[in-house]
């Protein structure tokens, strides 16, 4: 497993909010979790939830190596004094007029974009035809201890094992602050809410298995280490309502009138234009 890869796997287990998260740095330039999102759905066309849930982790870790390599790669071009030669100052220049113009072409389409409006009723129809679109598979809210060696995890498992309830929770938290390698450990081994899939084969084989309010009885062997998991909720599967949904499916059908909207927009364009 490659750097980026475990990178990019150990911020899942450590139950990261995807936002502005820094995921790495590179020579002190932050990588965020939003610079590859906003990735990925320039390379989706903003249809990133249509791509298989089980694509979507071996995506992001793809667009983590490639952000990781033009940091490198610009850092050693600085340190090299390649942004004060003179092909790289003509360059620059070619590649500003051209960002002119695509700078424009974006801002006038994103006011065409914005212009196009979808009824209330339009919106309601397409949510109740599409339900299973946003249906929501089930997830999990758990903690973990991550530590080295097997010896280490059986004795924590031991620490916690007479316990149940409130007493388990509390001490699990504790071990977790004091014992854990991982990412989450500061925050008690916090995982947060994943789905199914979104963790290491051997973890998420596991989690998915135990009950509530419970700790495993025997160390989770993964790439990273050895893990003993408390499993602190479940939520069911479920249906997305309307409210939440509503402002992706108002930017979906958006973007589908505004393909047909263009084609008369630019059709006009061409008659006025003189093109020999």
């Amino acid at each position: 497993m490659n750097t980026a890869t475990k990178l990019l796997s150990t911020l899942l287990l450590s139950g990261i909010a995807l936002s502005a998260t820094t995921l790495v740095t590179v020579n002190g330039k932050a990588i965020t979790q939003s610079e590859v999102d906003n990735e990925l759905m320039n390379a989706t066309q903003g249809r990133l939830n249509e791509v298989p849930a089980n694509r979507i982790n071996e995506l992001r870790q793809q667009v983590l190596q490639q952000l990781v390599g033009k940091e490198l790669i610009y850092g050693d071009a600085k340190n090299t004094g390649i942004l004060k030669t003179k092909e790289y100052e003509a360059e620059y220049k070619k590649q500003e007029e051209r960002m002119k113009k695509e700078l424009a072409v974006q801002v006038w389409q994103k006011k065409q974009l914005n212009s196009i409006k979808i009824s209330d009723k339009d919106l309601k129809s397409y949510y109740d035809k599409n339900k299973e679109e946003f249906n929501q598979k089930e997830t999990l809210h758990a903690r973990h201890i991550l530590v080295k060696t097997e010896d280490e995890a059986k004795n924590i498992i031991a620490q916690i094992k007479p316990l149940s309830g409130e007493k388990l929770m509390s001490k699990f938290i504790e071990l977790a602050k004091e014992k854990s390698t991982g990412p989450s450990g500061p925050k008690g081994g916090d995982l947060g809410y994943f789905a199914d899939g979104q963790m290491v084969p051997a973890f998420n084989k596991k989690v998915f298995s135990m009950k509530v309010g419970t700790a495993t009885l025997s160390p989770v062997e993964t790439n990273f280490g050895f893990h003993v998991i408390y499993l602190e909720d479940k939520k069911a599967a479920a249906t997305r309502t309307y409210k939440e949904v509503k402002a992706f499916i108002e930017q979906r059908l958006k973007m589908e009138k505004f393909k047909s909207y263009m084609k008369d927009v630019m059709k006009k364009l061409h008659e006025k234009a003189t093109i020999k």
